[in-house]
């Protein structure tokens, strides 16, 4: 059984081919000086289709390098408009980063001028324990400083901690939400005492508790401060902890107990304020007056 002729004329040779036979009923036109109207005609039929075609071919080739150098100028004006946007985010992150310490600053400032009474140094947290919160954490500051076991750190809007081990450069700190934390603390408009505690698992809501306030009902309101107490053995006096946020009383029907809102942000310790001066040095010196 013969196989199937698998002939097949290619488009370059089939444009090749016409424009010979072309080419060729062109030049046996002038040769045999056929002038009539019918060789015109019948050129006609055959030529000017094919110029059409070529000139189409033509314009659509023009076209497609066109579209291609239109293509590839996108291609390069949208690499720059993306480096462009890299550059333009980068700013962006660092002016946020800028404004936030800035804000920091500013915050810390505020402290520093609001207890203008007190020495201080300004340090940054390096390091914390594991966990959500800065309840234990390492500042940069240490003895070489005037850091001291006892002295007590500010950030935010107040009183973050207290200092429990210092070496020549750096200084550990427990934060009072943690959990072996205790502070006497007292209400700043009635100074009516109470004790802050610490509890880790109750800063995930945003508050601090607070217990054994002696004070007749409703003296105190929502929204009064509370600040470290004068009877601190610890704490210097006037440190603000926090605002009263829910009150009620004990069952014992003789104190009160209830939560406050912290003035210090115990998520995003960068920067902190140690006072220096402490509370035992303070009381043996006025007492040496």
């Amino acid at each position: 059984m013969k196989k199937k002729s698998d002939f097949r004329l290619k488009s370059k040779h089939l444009i090749i081919l016409m424009s010979i036979v072309c080419i060729s009923m062109i030049a046996g036109a002038f040769a045999t000086g056929i002038s009539g109207d019918p060789a015109r005609t019948a050129i006609g039929y055959v030529i000017i289709p094919f110029e059409k075609g070529i000139n189409t071919i033509g314009d659509w080739l023009l076209s497609m390098r066109g579209n291609f150098q239109s293509v590839k100028k996108l291609a390069e004006e949208n690499e720059t408009l993306k480096a462009q946007v890299d550059e333009l985010t980068l700013q962006n992150n660092e002016l946020a980063q800028n404004q936030k310490d800035l804000t920091r600053l500013r915050e810390l400032y505020d402290l520093d001028r609001e207890y203008a009474q007190y020495n201080k140094i300004l340090a940054e947290v390096i390091a914390k324990d594991p966990g959500n919160w800065y309840h234990t954490f390492t500042i940069n500051k240490g003895s070489d400083d005037g850091v001291k076991v006892n002295s007590n750190v500010l950030a935010g809007a107040g009183l973050v901690g207290i200092v429990t081990d210092v070496g020549p450069d750096w200084a550990a700190v427990r934060s009072i939400v943690d959990n072996d934390s205790n502070v006497s603390a007292q209400v700043s408009e009635t100074e009516d005492i109470c004790i802050i505690t610490g509890n880790l698992e109750l800063i995930d809501s945003g508050r601090i508790e607070f217990s054994q306030l002696k004070s007749p009902e409703g003296k105190v309101s929502i929204g009064d401060r509370v600040v470290t107490s004068h009877i601190s053995d610890r704490y210097v006096k006037g440190l603000l902890i926090g605002y009263i946020s829910e009150i009620s009383q004990d069952s014992n029907n003789l104190t009160y107990g209830g939560y406050l809102v912290p003035a210090a942000d115990f998520d995003h310790l960068q920067k902190v304020l140690v006072i220096t001066d402490l509370k035992e040095n303070m009381e043996e010196s006025k007492n040496a007056q």
